[in-house]
């Protein structure tokens, strides 16, 4: 994130503005999901995530396209 000058401000964009691109389904520790959305200044960017057991959304990596 810090590479590409993403805030918590832009991860939060890429989620409200974003769509699912893939699902990694053969992690044990559970499906991942790869996002491509908007910052908050107009850059297309991805993130990986997944949800813990306990339901919190865990942010894996962000970076810009």
């Amino acid at each position: 994130m810090s590479k590409d000058e993403l805030l918590s401000m832009d991860v939060e964009s890429i989620i409200l503005t974003g769509k699912i691109m893939r699902r990694y389904t053969r992690d044990l520790r559970g499906t991942r999901y790869e996002v491509m959305g908007n910052t908050t200044d107009g850059r297309k960017a991805c993130l990986v995530c997944r949800f813990l057991p306990s339901g919190v959304l865990l942010i894996i990596t962000a970076h810009v396209k």
